[in-house]
């Protein structure tokens, strides 16, 4: 979340209150993170002596060198800090007594002095402007699944894993729980608050849990989360990846995503009076959600590897449904011990997604749902996964779309998350996805090959 600057041009507290912790913890550098249209971090590093000037006056940057930005003629950018995100990097102690510091930034459009339409932070800021004025606080926890897979001799990456372990198992078949404990120590330094922390179902596969936060810090966190697991495994020469589908025939990995609105301090999902514990408002945002889901699928599942993970029997959704308990549905609605846990966890995101656009979707879509008054469906508490098609056609369930092309043709469509995403993101996004989508239609790949090379 941010702190407004002092009317006098000073520091606030919360940007003096960092240049205290830069000298407690001897910090000598500061990376300034923000992240592109397509969700990858980027930095910029300055001195912990320019700390002070960057929060005045801003750090200056070439946004023609970020694909998906500007022109080279409107190059100049400018990176205001969030002084509420600094965390010291657990990954750069250094010998000598000195540790680098992070800050995660707005990015600013220096010819107006305005927020840059094409900051995916500022998107989802302005998702949640319109929750605010729509008197609710979002609230998200999501939970992002990785793979943890080993290097050939000249370090690169494979898809060859370093342990055989299922589903909640434990050493020795699970070889990397001292990476887990290793990445979870370094994001508690980071300030994160980890819940929980197991093995996944397919081999090299893990998860780890943090406490729900609001939106904003909480699409902060999954860009750090990312960062820190990258970092961390690679010091147990290990690759971490948060591809959707690196290995065919096995589940994939998802970032399950649990949302709840609070009014006035209370949560606004909550019913006790229901049967499933939810308020009107919480069906009116499920029905939001699912009317809109083809169009956010290409913002929360943007990768032609996406949709390999999105097909049944892989335990991920792919049905535009909801339920109280079973996992086949896109939206399911998790036990809550009290009023104040009740949410919805939506089950289709995969980490590949840029969270803060991702989120955007999310929450505009479930706004509208509320603005709209939807009806939301009656839940499936069956197994959709063995309905056959004249079934799902009574029920009335629908499917996402099966490619990364269905799904943009679904985006353009949908004017609400177009103006969610806004003009230039939207623009941006969705040529990249189209240039995907048209490299991956013109390669043959090796299953191809197998397949009919010598058949032909």
């Amino acid at each position: 979340m941010t702190n407004e600057t002092p009317p006098d041009g000073g520091l606030s507290t919360d940007a003096q209150r960092v240049l205290e912790r830069i000298d407690e913890h001897n910090v000598d550098f500061l990376r300034l993170q923000f992240t592109d249209i397509l969700g990858t971090v980027k930095n910029v590093s300055i001195p912990a002596s320019q700390a002070e000037k960057a929060f005045t006056e801003g750090i200056y940057f070439d946004g023609s060198s970020i694909e998906g930005f500007v022109r080279i003629q409107e190059s100049d950018m400018r990176l205001t800090p969030d002084p509420t995100t600094f965390a010291i990097l657990p990954w750069r102690d250094r010998d000598d007594g000195t540790a680098s510091g992070r800050l995660i930034c707005d990015v600013m459009d220096t010819s107006t002095g305005e927020p840059f339409a094409g900051d995916p932070r500022g998107v989802l800021k302005d998702a949640l402007d319109r929750a605010a004025e729509m008197g609710y606080e979002v609230n998200a926890a999501p939970e992002p699944e990785f793979f943890l897979f080993e290097h050939d001799e000249e370090g690169r990456a494979t898809t060859k894993t370093n342990d055989a372990g299922g589903y909640f198992d434990l050493a020795p078949k699970d070889l990397a729980s001292d990476v887990r404990r290793d990445i979870i120590y370094g994001l508690e330094e980071m300030g994160f608050e980890i819940e929980a922390s197991h093995h996944e179902v397919a081999q090299g596969q893990h998860e780890i849990n943090f406490t729900y936060d609001d939106a904003l810090t909480t699409a902060d966190n999954v860009a750090t989360f990312r960062s820190v697991v990258r970092a961390i495994a690679a010091q147990h020469d290990l690759h971490a990846t948060f591809m959707p589908k690196p290995i065919a025939r096995v589940n994939g990995s998802g970032m399950h995503t649990h949302l709840s609105l609070f009014a006035e301090g209370e949560n606004a999902f909550h019913d006790g009076a229901d049967e499933f514990d939810l308020s009107e408002t919480a069906r009116q945002f499920v029905a939001g959600i699912l009317d809109h889901a083809p169009a956010i699928t290409a913002v929360s599942n943007p990768t032609v590897n996406s949709y390999k993970r999105l097909v049944p029997g892989y335990e991920a959704p792919v049905y535009i449904a909801w339920s109280d308990r079973n996992r086949s549905a896109l939206i399911r609605k998790p036990a809550a011990r009290t009023p104040a846990a009740s949410r919805i966890e939506a089950r289709f995101p995969d980490p590949s997604c840029n969270p803060y656009l991702a989120f955007a979707a999310l929450i505009t879509a479930g706004l509208d749902g509320i603005e709209r008054d939807l009806d939301c469906p009656d839940p499936v508490r069956e197994n959709i996964y063995e309905f056959d098609e004249a079934m799902r056609e009574e029920y009335g369930i629908e499917t996402l779309p099966t490619t990364l092309g269905e799904s943009i043709s679904a985006l353009e469509a949908d004017e609400m998350i177009m103006d969610a995403l806004g003009e230039h993101v939207a623009d941006t996004f969705l040529e990249a996805k189209r240039a995907e989508v048209t490299d991956y239609r013109v390669s043959v790949s090796e299953w191809e090959k197998e397949r009919y090379l010598e058949t032909f």
